[in-house]
């Protein structure tokens, strides 16, 4: 994060949430000041079996400690660990939680200055739905099938909604002495991320921003494809300059690009000050 401050030195996290968005948004947190520990159940988190180097990146720094909190014992350890507790990040299942004693009214009770975001997949009453990342963006109208999402919308999205609720939390927590629990719908964070599509601008190619506009879209050239964002006007007149005629603007820039490599007209952009990239391949 370019310009990262910390804020939030002092401050401590104790974070239940395996898988992708509780790491994310604990790691962000993390890099704002926060001490963190991680608490993972003796299985493990899930994460570190699908993507071990990044779940390792996320982790750095952070205090991880293994307890069952189905025993007693765990619980017990688990309520020394939230002792010293600023905010407690969850991801599992609001009923899931009651049930090993850890509902808000409860942890509440026994820690009066613990503020909790609590990670959930959608919002009540659906809030015991199973559901991923690729369920909530098909839902919210992001999956064009047979293509899978080139990213996980819905987690990352729902990482910052996590991070911006506990920066709220715990500024109102400071400003006026009062503590809360925050639920952060994965569901929600993927519908936030669809309005473009919902509002006509992406989502088809004769959308303005889906390839429906012959200075937005993406080109093929000698060698790799290359993405135009030339949405301003001095960006049109500066682009259009370079490839005179009476053709459509459309015909005039996809031969023109024909000409030369991506990585070209990558760095004859960059000369002319123009948003003009190569489409990285992974």
């Amino acid at each position: 994060m370019i310009g990262t401050t910390r804020a939030l030195d002092g401050l401590h996290l104790v974070t239940l949430a395996p898988n992708l968005p509780g790491p994310l948004a604990a790691a962000r947190l993390r890099d704002m000041g926060m001490r963190v520990t991680k608490v993972e159940s003796p299985a493990g988190d899930p994460f570190e079996t699908y993507c071990a180097q990044w779940y390792r990146e996320l982790h750095e720094g952070m205090e991880v400690v293994t307890l069952d909190l189905k025993s007693a014992q765990g619980r017990e350890r688990f309520g020394t660990v939230l002792g010293t507790a600023d905010l407690l990040l969850t991801s599992t299942r609001p009923a899931t939680l009651g049930r090993l004693g850890l509902g808000w009214d409860t942890l509440h009770a026994a820690h009066p200055r613990l503020c909790q975001v609590a990670i959930i997949g959608e919002a009540p009453p659906r809030d015991g739905a199973p559901g991923h990342d690729l369920t909530y963006q098909s839902v919210a109208g992001l999956v064009r099938p047979p293509q899978m999402p080139m990213t996980l919308v819905a987690d990352l999205g729902g990482a910052l909604e996590a991070i911006i609720a506990a920066l709220a939390l715990l500024a109102r927590r400071d400003r006026h002495g009062e503590v809360g629990c925050t639920l952060v719908a994965l569901a929600d964070a993927a519908h936030y991320f669809a309005q473009p599509s919902r509002w006509g601008l992406t989502g088809a190619p004769d959308r303005m921003l889906g390839g429906g506009y012959a200075l937005y879209d993406l080109y093929e050239t000698a060698e790799g494809w290359i993405a135009v964002a030339g949405l301003e006007g001095h960006f049109r007149d500066t682009l259009l300059a370079q490839f005179p005629g009476d053709a459509s603007e459309r015909a005039r820039l996809t031969a023109g690009f024909r000409t030369r490599r991506a990585d070209e007209w990558h760095a004859w952009a960059e000369s002319v000050d123009l948003p003009i990239v190569a489409v990285r391949r992974t």
